[in-house]
């Protein structure tokens, strides 16, 4: 005969199965689950943990710099766009030289006009556009200003077009004589006007904007980047030969031909240089002239009518320690005083600041008031922080020997 207990007795077992039925078992039994659960609650828990929790050191965090640094650059953008203007340069195309020669190589504004042919010379004027740059306000009144080697041509006529497409005749009222700037006005009231930085407050790293013409026909181009480098000594070269050029901002935001004269702004909206040239050896190594020099330049209109800046009047090589080797020269440092290759290019120039202080051809000037002359301090640097009329004491070597010349510096012309 079946029993049909046996299922209570085999239920009984189970639930016993650690050993005899008592209230210790039961307690083990209760922690062992415990920590079972536990264990595995915990592996899951740290998972979904480690898939929702935000991520400072990866891709959450790096999401909210990027966004953050992007509103910065829109919001420059947005409010020192109005201020940048494109500067289109016409010209008599009848009056070029070698335009109509029939060969591109003598035609100097070739690539403005992408190829296309020479046209015949003729009595009636060819009033066309050979090249074009930019330019910034930095008055209500009108006053705009870009690079000198923009506006370099007086005999060519210029046209602003504002950032709304408005279009003015525009007049240059002063060139730099020793730097790329060049200041330009249009007859305009309330115009947006943008603010000069101190330039010698910038850091290598941080984030700025360019915005220009680029290439001449793309209005308000917006770049960006990095401060690259400070302080850089360049040539740079134009239709017209090259210029020195020292103490300049290195970036690599993209400038390109046409953005000449735009500005170089902090994320502050602030400018800190105005975009003069290009490497063209190099990808996106770019410079701009700093703005405590457009500083200058600007106050000395103001004062003056005209932008002066005081000079020495000498013809002078930086020496370098290989040149110093190659010449077997005294001294490897400072600038030497050395005549062109003409026979107007003097070392000295007659009557002036140097000659009345008795400088001569061969002459090394080793320091200006204390300060060494050498790669990273050139002579060109320094004379810009001075003012004209104002006496720099020179250590010289001249003849076999160190001395000390006073020059009291004058208006360059």
């Amino acid at each position: 005969m079946e029993d049909n207990n046996q299922p209570h007795e085999i239920i009984e077992k189970t639930v016993s199965a650690g050993g005899p039925y008592s209230r210790g078992g039961f307690f083990i039994t209760i922690i062992a689950l415990s920590l079972i659960f536990g264990i595995i609650g915990g592996y899951f828990g740290n998972i979904l943990a480690l898939k929702y929790k935000p991520n400072y050191s990866g891709s959450a965090f790096e999401q909210t710099v990027i966004l953050t640094e992007d509103s910065a650059i829109i919001d420059v953008v947005k409010s020192d766009s109005p201020a940048v203007v494109s500067v289109v340069i016409s010209k008599d195309l009848n009056k070029i030289p070698g335009f109509g020669s029939g060969s591109q190589n003598f035609d100097p504004f070739y690539f403005f006009f992408n190829g296309r042919q020479n046209l015949p010379r003729s009595n009636t004027p060819n009033i066309q556009q050979v090249g074009a740059g930019s330019g910034f306000f930095i008055s209500e009144d009108g006053l705009i200003v870009t690079n000198k080697h923009v506006v370099e041509d007086e005999q060519a006529s210029y046209t602003v077009i504002t950032n709304e497409g408005k279009s003015y005749d525009a007049t240059v009222l002063a060139r730099d004589p020793v730097n790329d700037v060049a200041i330009m006005k249009i007859e305009i009231k309330n115009a947006p006007k943008l603010v000069l930085a101190n330039s010698d407050e910038i850091q290598i790293g941080q984030r700025v904007v360019a915005i220009g013409n680029s290439l001449g026909q793309y209005q308000n181009t917006v770049t960006s980047g990095i401060v690259s480098g400070i302080g850089r000594s360049i040539t740079a070269g134009g239709l017209t030969g090259s210029e020195e050029l020292s103490g300049v901002i290195q970036t690599d935001a993209a400038i390109n031909p046409g953005n000449s004269g735009g500005p170089l702004l902090n994320v502050t909206g602030q400018v800190i240089g105005i975009n003069t040239a290009v490497d063209r050896e190099g990808q996106l190594v770019g410079f701009a002239i700093p703005s405590n020099d457009i500083q200058r330049a600007v106050a000395s209109f103001q004062k003056t009518g005209r932008i002066t800046r005081p000079y020495m009047g000498i013809r002078y090589t930086m020496v370098t320690k290989t040149m110093a080797l190659e010449q077997n020269l005294p001294r490897d440092y400072g600038v030497l005083i050395v005549r062109g290759q003409s026979a107007g290019d003097v070392a000295v120039v007659p009557g002036s600041p140097a000659d009345k202080a008795g400088l001569k051809e061969n002459d090394i000037i080793l320091e200006i008031n204390g300060k060494k002359l050498d790669e990273g301090i050139v002579l060109s640097g320094l004379l810009k922080n001075y003012n004209i009329g104002d006496v720099v004491t020179l250590k010289v070597y001249h003849n076999g020997e160190e001395k000390e010349v006073r020059v009291t510096l004058a208006e360059s012309k």
